[in-house]
């Protein structure tokens, strides 16, 4: 069987692993830089000669599986990956913290409720109909060019609000702990949905250029399909500064004040610690009959490992975005290219970032702990109360 490669530059240096170490018995077809309208132009011409019995893999872009069957319905395309469960844990820490019974302050609540709707929105927007709609919905409205352009912009906004919120809550923190003055009037709940007021149209209306940032793939019957970068994006000098900017404000500028504002608070407990171990004479009596310094620990605990879960999933983003931006290396060579593997590992583990929350949670809080097992019971409980009504 002949083996026939149609595709754009991202195929140079891989053909082998997908046709025949003989070059005599495979075909190369390079199309730099190549869009579906070139490609569908010259097909006919690349496999003229290669009979019916030809097994043909063809690329374009990048995950153009849609666009592809669109243009070619008879080809058969591969459907595959699990539906994520991010989105259903969130959607739970949602409903258990809105019900105020985990013992945390309104304002508190009000954080964390925003940053697991937030959370959600991404696993929806980002995940679920933005990378794993060409397996399952390869051809729909989603595809349309100001769809795409419009769910793009939404990725930058929706990612954008999910990890300032993450510093809205570490500085809110910060002032319970370190700013004894400033606590009572700004650790409240009216401030708290002030700033997550604030901070959703304020990054939604940030991310408006991305909308602008795409042109059609191909025009079919007057209709644009299909997202990709303007030619002028990479040179422009204003799209350059848009995007230092828009990285520097997601998630550098937030790494470097989660980490400030987690030292400052740390250097307050050890002090006020040794205060009050002095004050109250006994270390021993300080550790287990002081709840004050218990109700701060478990605080603490819960701001550490939400920051440091968020620092830790993004440092890979944080590292390829500035190796890309030094070595001006925008291409791959193929799917076993280090950068390709280093750029993919990093959205997986931005990813992963919106829904690891709900397990920090329930290993750091008793009550959401008791509150998740009893909304596991409780349809079990219902089903066994049926059957038994049953009987």
């Amino acid at each position: 069987m002949n083996v026939v490669v149609v595709g754009d530059i991202i195929f140079r240096g891989i053909d082998t692993v997908l046709c025949s170490r003989d070059r005599d018995s495979r075909g190369l077809r390079c199309q730099p830089f190549g869009k579906v309208m070139d490609i569908s132009s010259r097909l006919e011409n690349n496999l003229g000669h290669e009979g019916e019995d030809s097994f043909v893999v063809v690329h374009v872009g990048a995950n153009d599986k849609g666009l592809l069957l669109l243009l070619f319905p008879h080809l058969s395309l591969q459907r595959s990956g699990p539906l994520p469960l991010g989105g259903k844990t969130n959607v739970m820490t949602i409903v258990i913290l809105s019900r105020g019974k985990c013992g945390l302050s309104k304002c508190v609540t009000r954080y964390l409720v925003a940053m697991a709707a937030a959370d959600l929105l991404v696993i929806i927007n980002d995940v679920i109909l933005f990378r794993i709609k060409e397996y399952y919905f390869p051809t729909n409205f989603l595809f349309l060019t100001p769809v795409c352009s419009f769910q793009t912009a939404l990725n930058h906004a929706v990612s954008d609000i999910s990890v300032w919120l993450t510093v809205a809550f570490t500085f809110d923190r910060f002032i319970t702990i370190c700013c004894q003055k400033l606590r009572t009037k700004y650790c409240t709940e009216k401030t708290a949905a002030v700033v997550i007021g604030t901070l959703c149209p304020l990054f939604c209306s940030k991310n408006i250029p991305w909308y602008f940032a795409f042109e059609p793939y191909i025009i079919l019957e007057n209709v644009p399909w299909g997202c990709i970068v303007k030619p002028d994006f990479y040179p422009s000098a204003a799209w350059v500064a848009f995007t230092w900017i828009h990285r520097c404000f997601t998630p550098l500028l937030p790494i470097f004040l989660i980490l400030l504002l987690n030292s400052l608070t740390v250097g307050n407990i050890l002090v006020a610690s040794r205060v009050r171990r002095r004050l109250r004479g006994s270390k021993s009596d300080a550790n287990h009959n002081d709840p004050e310094m218990e109700n701060r620990r478990k605080s603490i605990i819960l701001l550490f490992a939400i920051s440091a879960n968020f620092i830790l999933l993004w440092m890979t983003y944080v590292l390829f975005f500035l190796s890309v931006r030094i070595t001006n290396r925008y291409y791959r060579t193929g799917f076993n290219d280090p950068m390709f593997i280093a750029d993919q590992t990093s959205y997986m583990l931005l990813l992963l970032s919106c829904c690891t929350n709900t397990c920090i949670y329930a290993v750091t809080q008793t009550k959401f702990r008791e509150e998740l097992k009893n909304g596991v019971k409780y349809p079990l409980k219902l089903i066994f109360k049926l059957v038994k009504r049953g009987q």
